[in-house]
């Protein structure tokens, strides 16, 4: 696991999915405060992931150039952004649109029935 990731395990779960996980999730929450499209989400887990491959490096003697360690960091990172993103655009749609729609679960509405 430690070849793959290029750091260890413990780490790996501290920085990358706690740290780094906090940061990618804001992202993914201002994203979709400002409206804007959910690709965006990728492009900045992108840089995410060169952040936290850094991180990883001069804090804990990670590999810098580890590809399989930087492709799994940002997978997991823009994956956080992306929920992050869903979660908070559901919340503002209901919330800023409460005649036309409802809550679907916590990722999703609905139109309410009898709206437009």
């Amino acid at each position: 696991m430690e070849e793959l990731l290029g750091v260890r395990f413990g780490v790996f779960l501290g920085l990358t999915v706690c740290v780094m996980g906090f940061t990618a999730y804001a992202t993914g929450q201002a994203l979709a405060n400002t409206w804007k499209p959910a690709w965006h989400a990728l492009i900045y887990g992108v840089m995410l992931g060169f952040a936290d491959r850094f991180l990883t490096f001069a804090l804990f003697e990670g590999e810098l150039s580890s590809f399989s360690g930087y492709l799994i960091d940002t997978s997991v990172l823009v994956a956080i952004a992306l929920v992050g993103y869903r979660l908070n655009l559901a919340r503002k749609m209901v919330r800023q649109y409460p005649w036309l729609y409802q809550r679907a679960g916590p990722f999703g509405w609905r139109r309410k029935k009898g709206a437009g």
